[in-house]
């Protein structure tokens, strides 16, 4: 079994910044780590008040003429784990292992996205013997929110116009495209009331999740919808259904897996479990080869107050009708998803109830339609739509120098390199948008389960991709 040998120096590094929590915007600690490593290494860096970091290495001898060319990965990651897991992800840190050659965490997401990319740059930074061109290293805030550390940066943060974006590749493929996107916020106002009546809590369980960009084509069971769907189906069969709480997913970008109901009803506990029977058996019928995990749980408890029927239910309406999931497929490149919409989160506050979404697509005029379709929907509906953040596509360009190399260095070891365009935002779009004809490739070994307590990365792939990795600057002289 392959180990996770801490004497590899980018296992090391992995290992390191996996005990520094990372989520996104809670990225000072592992910022200040980057900056002290600069400084021990007697390197360049630069710090900006978002805590992006850029380190530059000069180049090894013999490539002082080359073209300068730039390392980037992303320092923050999604925290998500399992509901029985106890872990704070402001303080603890990762409880890694290894199981069948594979590097996962117990019961919590990895930050193998992109902690390979961060391990890999250090690696790479600290190590003498390497040959490269002048390299600058940049390693970004909070990518999994938005691209929001990647937006702070100028063009004259950029020391190249050659980009590797290591966030990324699966070892024999490289990103040609990436679409943009957008994040939206819907505000519904509650007020609240005394109960008097039985309460009960409705959970939904059991779904896979994932990432909303990458997975969205597979039609998995998203928790918020399918939730707000059988309470909206309780109601239109005449049970009386009044919301106390609504809850569910964790982050914006991860199809959630679970989600709660707290409500009030009159109606007697055998009515209710009959009736939610027959909508999660539907449900579990349309999920049978995509999501077949979905359940269902209720179960009675207490609940002092209760929000109003109509602010419950005007919450209830608008995520019911709202447009969620795959919403339309490329014309142009096969398989590929052209926008998607992923009801994230949704929290219910003291005074009103916050759904958030993220809104993906290669063309903004599909975004446009998404952004304006939320819109329209909350005037009818009296609540509040708002985007506070939109960024932009990648668009596929023919000839890349960077991907010639990458293809060539990968055919001598028998592989044929895989160009795909993906549907998940990727920085790589803010940085084409600065530099005028800048030649981008993506590439990182083989992860899976990003997003999620299941995410791993396979430890050999680790290993050959960081030596392909070197290989390419090499040859880049």
């Amino acid at each position: 079994m392959m180990d996770f040998d801490l004497n590899k120096r980018h296992c090391y590094y992995f290992n390191e910044i996996s005990k520094i929590p990372r989520g996104s915007r809670n990225e000072k600690a592992i910022s200040d780590y980057l900056v002290s490593f600069a400084k021990e290494q007697g390197l360049w860096y630069k710090q900006d008040d978002v805590y992006n970091v850029i380190i530059d290495k000069p180049a090894s001898e013999g490539y002082e003429n080359s073209a300068p060319i730039i390392l980037q990965a992303h320092i923050d990651m999604v925290c998500e784990k399992n509901k029985d897991v106890e872990h704070d992800f402001e303080k603890d840190p990762l409880d890694l292992y290894v199981e069948d050659g594979w590097l996962k965490a117990r019961g919590t997401t990895l930050g193998a996205d992109d902690g390979y990319g961060v391990s890999y740059m250090l690696a790479i930074l600290e190590d003498k013997s390497l040959k490269h061109p002048p390299l600058s290293c940049i390693f970004t805030s909070m990518e999994e929110i938005g691209l929001l550390g990647a937006a702070n940066l100028k063009a004259e943060d950029l020391h190249g116009k050659k980009l590797i974006n290591l966030d990324g590749g699966g070892e024999i493929r490289t990103t040609v495209s990436s679409a943009g996107g957008a994040t939206g916020i819907i505000r519904c106002p509650i007020r609240r009331e005394a109960n008097d009546q039985k309460a009960y809590r409705l959970g939904v369980r059991g779904l896979k999740g994932g990432h909303s960009g990458a997975l969205i084509h597979l039609e998995l069971g998203n928790a918020n919808t399918l939730l707000a769907r059988i309470l909206k189906e309780l109601q239109m069969q005449g049970i009386d259904v009044q919301l106390v709480s609504f809850n569910g997913g964790l982050k914006f970008n991860a199809i959630p897996r679970e989600a709660d109901a707290f409500f009030v009803s009159g109606a007697d506990v055998n009515v209710l479990q009959d009736a939610i029977s027959l909508s999660a058996g539907k449900i579990k019928e349309e999920l049978e080869f995509s999501d077949a995990g979905f359940r269902t749980e209720l179960e009675e408890t207490k609940c002092d107050t209760r929000i109003v029927k109509a602010d419950g239910d005007r919450f209830l309406n608008y995520l019911y009708l709202m447009i969620n999931g795959f919403q339309h497929r490329s014309m142009a490149i096969e398989g590929l998803t052209a926008s998607s919409l992923n009801a994230g989160v949704v929290t219910t506050k003291e005074d009103e109830i916050v759904i958030e979404d993220l809104l993906r697509s290669a063309l903004a005029a599909h975004t446009d339609d998404m952004i304006n379709h939320l819109q329209v929907l909350a005037d009818v509906l009296g609540v509040t739509f708002e985007m506070p953040d939109r960024y932009a596509g990648w668009a596929f360009k023919e000839h890349s120098e960077l991907r010639g190399v990458l293809r060539e260095v990968l055919k001598e070891r028998g592989i044929d390199l895989k160009e795909e365009a993906a549907h998940g935002g990727l920085e790589c779009g803010h940085f084409a948008g600065l530099v005028k004809d800048m030649d981008i490739i993506t590439y990182g070994p083989v992860a899976e389960g990003a997003h999620t307590p299941q995410e791993k990365l396979n430890l050999e792939s680790f290993d050959r991709a960081l030596d392909t990795l070197k290989e390419v600057l090499a040859r880049s002289k």
